[in-house]
């Protein structure tokens, strides 16, 4: 048979109402009379119901969380990232891939609202704001959106300064005297893949440089997506000598086809990438990149949706993460 509150109390010598004040950290009660109650909870193996708990109170202390994909290593990093903080605050989280399906992120969101989820954090960045409009106005949760998202009022979102990140990149070629520039970027109707591009654009604008529209390809932020806008530039009659890949899984694919197609990185081409995921730094060359700064962006987020869930109305704020250069082997200097 289960163990319950009632032979936690009678092991512990004391009434069910103080076990339920020592748990739920409700009242004061006296230290012996605690290590009593925590004592006879260990012997006993003895663990609460969280559903009747979440049915008396207003949390289940668990979170949801919507992400494109766990197969791309930036998502996967802010995920760890994010479970952590949780972690660290008493929270659960419960993962959910839509997989850039717009009918699953619904019925997941109506899944979670079904469960008692306190709260849910979206980074699905596939989607634009009328999409949102549509989620946000299907759902109850208190919401928190991680990398795009329309303004709103009612909605906290974080975002990389996708602008500020893509006129570093370019700068640091410029800086490197590259000024036949290219640049591989994601779907341009998603704000990150736009304000990155325009980022590009006023730093070559301000180095009062034309931007050569056979070099500038769009993409959709996967390695392949990388590999294919390459054999594009590469198919053309004059190359760059750098090019802005506008994240590193994409830079991924785009340098294994330049190597393979015999060009020396960065000694004929060189190649900024976007994110500083995990394992950028072991590319061959190893790649120089924007760091976004994945371990902040899932503590604001977290620490955002619980601040939220305190004051129990939205806040309608936004926070800007700065992101900054990592430089490594992929970009050579032109004398």
């Amino acid at each position: 048979m289960a163990v319950t509150i009632k032979d936690v109390a009678l092991r512990a010598n004391v009434s069910i109402t103080t076990v339920s004040h020592v748990l739920n950290k409700t009242r004061f009660v006296s230290e012996p009379t605690q290590k009593s109650v925590i004592a006879a909870v260990e012997e006993l193996n003895y663990l609460p119901n969280a559903v009747a708990q979440s049915l008396k109170g207003k949390h289940t202390k668990s979170i949801g969380m919507l992400v494109t994909t766990t197969l791309n290593p930036f998502y996967a990093e802010v995920v760890k990232a994010v479970e952590k903080y949780c972690y660290l605050e008493g929270y659960n989280l419960v993962l959910c891939n839509t997989d850039g399906d717009f009918k699953k992120t619904d019925s997941y969101l109506k899944m979670l609202a079904q469960k008692r989820i306190d709260g849910v954090i979206i980074m699905c960045t596939e989607y634009n704001d009328d999409s949102f409009t549509t989620i946000s106005s299907q759902s109850t949760l208190p919401m928190v959106v991680m990398d795009w998202g329309p303004i709103d009022p009612h909605l906290d979102r974080i975002q990389d300064n996708s602008f500020q990140g893509g006129y570093m990149a370019t700068q640091y070629l410029l800086e490197n005297n590259h000024t036949s520039i290219g640049y591989i970027g994601g779907p341009l109707d998603k704000l990150p893949a736009l304000n990155r591009y325009n980022g590009f654009s006023k730093a070559m604008a301000d180095a009062k440089l034309d931007i050569n529209p056979h070099w500038v390809i769009e993409s959709d932020f996967a390695s392949e997506g990388g590999k294919t806008a390459m054999a594009k530039i590469l198919a053309l009659d004059e190359l760059p000598t750098a090019i802005f890949v506008a994240n590193d899984m994409m830079a991924l694919g785009a340098m294994c086809l330049a190597q393979q197609s015999g060009l020396k990185i960065p000694d004929q081409l060189s190649i900024i990438g976007y994110d500083n995921i995990s394992f950028s730094a072991y590319f061959s060359p190893p790649l120089t990149t924007i760091n976004q700064p994945k371990n902040r962006l899932a503590r604001i987020a977290v620490n955002t949706l619980i601040e939220r869930l305190r004051e129990d109305r939205p806040l309608g704020r936004t926070h800007l993460i700065e992101p900054d250069l990592v430089v490594r082997d992929s970009v050579a200097k032109l004398r």
